[in-house]
């Protein structure tokens, strides 16, 4: 199992024009959870599509690599192909297009014969009914069906790094417990490094935060570990705000 190194670097990028990061730096090593929380308008989803390169978010300066790989510039499937997977926050429907179709084209042939039952057994570790594998991708499906959906893929494709826009969004209780336990597992299972943008801390008691950085306008201002994540539960962001001021 190899050791997977994702860096940023002095990343700055805008989304609808208007520049909303400046200078991001972090770096995530195989089996690290790192998370990301911030206040609302602070960047937080920018950054994950800056990182995936989404269309409408654009990269200003800065480095995005992965193993020394520089993806900055890259369209989203060579991000993938390199080892990235985001999972959104609001998952998208995909009418005509089923999960089978959609991962068998993702592997490439890669174990394509064992597929149905890595399927099949990821929806299991999740709590999805199987029945909803045969669906077209997120059609008519419930938020956290569509959160599990995500984890199936997560699990099927088992990428060196899991950026999660908010996954636990809208998940009830039993669903962030069955999200947050299989991204846990996969820290060990095959070393996923996972960089998790959440406003929860309850997201936090299953999946163990290494480190915990604040975003403020655009900025990472602190760094600490999960006991940094409680003590924005208790005290907000309002000693923050003023460092994350432009200049």
């Amino acid at each position: 199992m190899s050791e997977h190194v994702f860096e940023v670097e002095g990343l700055s990028a805008t989304a609808g024009g208007q520049e909303v990061l400046h200078g991001i730096d972090l770096t995530v090593r195989s089996g690290e959870v790192h998370v990301i929380m911030g206040p609302n308008g602070s960047g937080k989803s920018t950054l994950a599509h800056a990182l995936m390169g989404r269309p409408g978010t654009a990269v200003t300066a800065g480095s995005i690599r992965m193993d020394g790989q520089e993806l900055v510039g890259r369209p989203a499937w060579e991000r993938a192909r390199a080892g990235l997977f985001l999972a959104l926050q609001q998952p998208v429907e995909v009418p005509g297009v089923g999960l089978r179709s959609l991962l068998s084209a993702a592997v490439d042939g890669r174990d394509s014969t064992t597929l149905e039952s890595r399927m099949e057994a990821e929806a299991e570790a999740v709590g999805l009914d199987p029945s909803l594998l045969s669906r077209p991708l997120n059609v008519d499906l419930s938020g956290g069906e569509k959160k599990r959906t995500e984890m199936v893929q997560l699990g099927v494709l088992q990428p060196a790094l899991c950026i999660l826009d908010e996954i636990d969004s809208g998940l009830d209780v039993d669903a962030l417990g069955d999200v947050a336990r299989r991204l846990q597992l996969a820290t060990t299972e095959w070393q996923v490094g996972i960089l998790a943008i959440t406003h929860f801390n309850q997201f936090l008691v299953e999946l163990e935060a290494d480190m915990v950085h604040v975003l403020v306008g655009g900025r990472i201002v602190a760094r600490g570990d999960a006991a940094l994540a409680l003590e924005l539960e208790r005290t907000g962001y309002a000693a923050y705000k003023g460092a994350g001021a432009p200049g």
